[in-house]
C-alpha cells in the first residue's frame, strides 16, 4: 500500500517538473537515474530517499521543503490539493501566468480575484 506522504511528495515532484517544463527524462538525466524511476517516484510506487530528494530539489531548483508543502494529517484535504496539482490545464495556466511580465501578471491576478468574488 502506498503511503500518503510518498504520494504527496511524488505529486509535488511532478508538479514542479511540469511547472518548469521539464520531462521525466530530463529530470532523470540531471539526477543520474532512469526515467522509469522518476515515474515510480511521481506515482508514489517507490519512496524517495533523503539523498535522492535532495538531488531532485537541486535539479528543479527548489528547497527540499517544497515537496512537503501542503502536507497535513487531514487526508481528505490532501486529496483535494492533489487533484488540483494533477490538473494539467491548471498547471499550464500557472506556467503561462509566470511567463508574463510582472505588470501583466498583477493585472491578470486582480481580474481573477474580482471575477471569483462575483461568482
Amino acid at each position: 500500500m502506498k503511503h500518503n506522504v510518498d504520494l504527496h511528495v511524488g505529486k509535488r515532484i511532478r508538479h514542479r517538473r511540469w511547472m518548469i517544463g521539464m520531462t521525466q527524462q530530463q529530470l532523470a538525466e540531471k539526477v543520474g537515474i532512469k526515467f522509469q524511476q522518476i515515474q515510480k517516484y511521481e506515482t508514489g510506487m517507490n519512496r524517495v530517499s533523503a539523498s535522492r530528494l535532495w538531488d531532485i530539489a537541486q535539479a528543479v531548483d527548489v528547497p527540499v521543503s517544497f515537496f512537503f508543502e501542503g502536507l497535513t494529517e487531514d487526508r481528505s484535504r490532501q486529496e483535494i490539493e492533489g487533484d488540483i496539482l494533477a490538473d494539467k490545464e491548471a498547471l499550464q495556466l500557472v506556467r503561462a501566468y509566470y511567463a508574463m511580465p510582472e505588470v501583466q501578471r498583477r493585472q491578470i491576478f486582480e481580474l481573477a480575484r474580482v471575477l471569483s468574488d462575483a461568482a
